[in-house]
């Protein structure tokens, strides 16, 4: 029988991390979740990693691969769209690296399932700061980009760029998908800003962030110039009313 949450975990080259994550996200306590794996055309065979597990898990794993590495935020919102196309309540987000913590699912599920809120954020910066392995250069740079964006846009939110999250599927009903814009992690800022003008209520769990283990990361400097002038864009598209 179908769950009523999906997980929903872009990858490109991610298959030693996800061949863990799948189990463990299997086996959460107090929470039946299925997955989805979006995957980018990965060259490491992250596709027949997921597939392997399709057997497995029958019925509970799902996978949509793409022709090429198209981004982010294109990879979510392929993810939502395949989650609103069936009969899910609750959609996450997360990284298949493990920065994230599976064990926090449960926590982010029951803040949207028991009403509290219709976007559960997992926040490193709602309770100080909450990041382990991260130079200090990686630190200032995410810290001062969540300033920066909440100041421009007005939302009450310490981590505007979390990538850790629960959404009631109104919530993603609501937005028109169609216009989202960004693609790199700027996306999570857009997402988080057209709920807040939703009016949607957003509640923060505190979560520890972990630095990957394995893997490559996939920031760049054009992730980090596009979520720049994405604020701004964002701001006056409101402003105008043409969010």
């Amino acid at each position: 029988m179908q769950s009523d949450t999906l997980i929903i975990i872009p990858t490109y080259n991610e298959s030693r991390n996800i061949s863990k994550m799948i189990p463990v996200l299997m086996q959460l306590d107090n929470l039946q979740t299925d997955v989805l794996v979006v995957d980018d055309g990965s060259p490491d065979g992250t596709a027949d990693v997921v597939r392997g597990f399709q057997k497995e898990y029958e019925g509970r794993v799902h996978l949509i691969t793409r022709a090429g590495k198209l981004g982010l935020g294109t990879a979510y919102v392929e993810g939502f769209r395949f989650a609103l196309g069936k009969s899910y309540s609750f959609i996450c987000e997360m990284d298949a690296d493990f920065s994230h913590d599976p064990a926090d699912v449960p926590r982010l599920v029951k803040a949207v399932r028991s009403g509290e809120a219709d976007l559960a954020i997992g926040s490193r910066y709602h309770n100080g700061i909450s990041i382990i392995n991260w130079p200090l250069s990686r630190l200032i740079l995410s810290y001062s980009a969540n300033v920066y964006a909440r100041t421009i846009t007005g939302m009450n939110v310490f981590d505007t760029t979390a990538g850790f999250k629960c959404f009631h599927r109104r919530v993603l009903e609501a937005i028109d998908l169609g216009r989202i814009k960004s693609n790199g992690y700027s996306f999570q800022i857009e997402l988080h800003y057209r709920a807040f003008k939703k009016g949607f209520r957003i509640k923060e769990v505190s979560v520890i962030f972990r630095e990957r283990t394995e893997g490559v990361s996939k920031m760049s400097k054009a992730i980090v110039l596009e979520a720049i002038w994405m604020v701004w864009a964002l701001k006056l598209r409101s402003l105008v009313g043409k969010l």
